[in-house]
């Protein structure tokens, strides 16, 4: 079983700046082989949940959707089993719940049904 704990979301000006983490525990963490990945996902108020970054574990290969490719850096720690999502140049259509996702996964990164284990969500509040 893997567990995933997400954390630093919170209020932030257009424009600005926040970093999520998302640690990331359990027996088989440290055994991940190079099928595993570990994605963003987002779900604004009323809108349906939505990918956001993506790279895979051993890899480190990276997905981006294209509202947030030249604005959001997914990055990952092996040592920490902790993955980061560097979110610059925010807008208020970024505010959202935003959720940390893993599964072993060979491809289709984008779609969250593929990914087994989720955290529990953070808010990111963007304000104009």
């Amino acid at each position: 079983q893997v567990q995933l704990v997400e954390s630093g979301g919170g209020l932030a000006q257009a424009g600005g700046s926040l970093r999520l983490s998302c640690a990331a525990s359990g027996q088989s963490v440290g055994y991940w082989d190079m099928g595993w990945a570990m994605g963003w996902f987002r779900q604004g108020p009323g809108k349906a949940r939505e990918f956001v970054a993506a790279i895979t574990w051993r890899g480190g290969n990276t997905y981006y959707d294209d509202s947030v490719r030249v604005r959001f850096t997914i990055s990952k720690d092996n040592a920490m089993n902790t993955v980061y999502l560097e979110m610059n140049s925010l807008k208020p259509e970024d505010t959202a719940v935003y959720y940390c996702a893993a599964g072993r996964i060979y491809s289709g990164y984008l779609n969250y049904r593929n990914y087994d284990y989720w955290g529990q969500g953070t808010q990111v509040t963007v304000s104009s």
